[in-house]
């Protein structure tokens, strides 16, 4: 199968889910800058939640390029990350309307960690596909940085029962080193 209805289908739900995303930043009753502050944590989780978003399209977007073709194993597991994606909305304004409360912290969490997994499994299911010797094999290598973000997801998670805060600054220091560009796939296209 070809990979361009997929590449499509996905670029289509990140893009409504983005728009959800900034529909849950509600207009303040008032007119002066004082009656925006209540909207400064609903702010945050949505900045945040929007690199993590764009984080996915862009890495969703390096990995089918690298891409010949996909099977219907490829298209669960990408409907598998697009479903833990779509949950964003939702945890993000929950956790911004609750000020950093741990429950909302804690869910918003587990969804980071199974948006995580879900990339993984489509990763190596795209791996897989093209084979252990396949440029795309080559350009994935050991993914540590990969592995390194499931277990800060997973250590942040455990963390927001005690002290929120903590794990919402953990979650926004796995962002910040996605933001680093992870060119291996790109190096790997232009070597082959």
């Amino acid at each position: 199968m070809h990979k361009q209805r997929l590449e499509a289908f996905s670029d289509g739900v990140i893009a409504i889910i983005i728009t959800i995303m900034v529909l849950e930043l509600k207009v303040p009753h008032g007119e002066a800058l004082s009656d925006l502050a209540a909207l400064v944590p609903i702010f945050i989780g949505y900045v945040l939640s929007f690199v993590f978003v764009a984080i996915y399209w862009n890495n969703h977007h390096h990995l089918l390029q690298a891409t010949q073709k996909v099977n219907g194993k490829i298209l669960w597991a990408n409907m598998h990350l697009l479903f833990w994606l779509s949950l964003l909305p939702f945890t993000t304004s929950w956790m911004g309307e609750h000020i950093f409360a741990s429950t909302p912290v804690i869910l918003y969490g587990i969804n980071l960690l199974f948006c995580a997994i879900a990339y993984t499994i489509l990763a190596k299911q795209l791996v897989a596909h093209h084979g252990p010797g396949s440029s795309l094999a080559n350009a994935m290598g050991s993914d540590t940085k990969g592995l390194a973000s499931l277990a800060l997801y997973a250590l942040a998670v455990i963390i927001a029962f005690w002290f929120p805060i903590v794990a919402y600054i953990i979650y926004a220091a796995v962002a910040l080193i996605w933001l680093i560009p992870d060119h291996r796939i790109e190096k790997e296209l232009k070597r082959s």
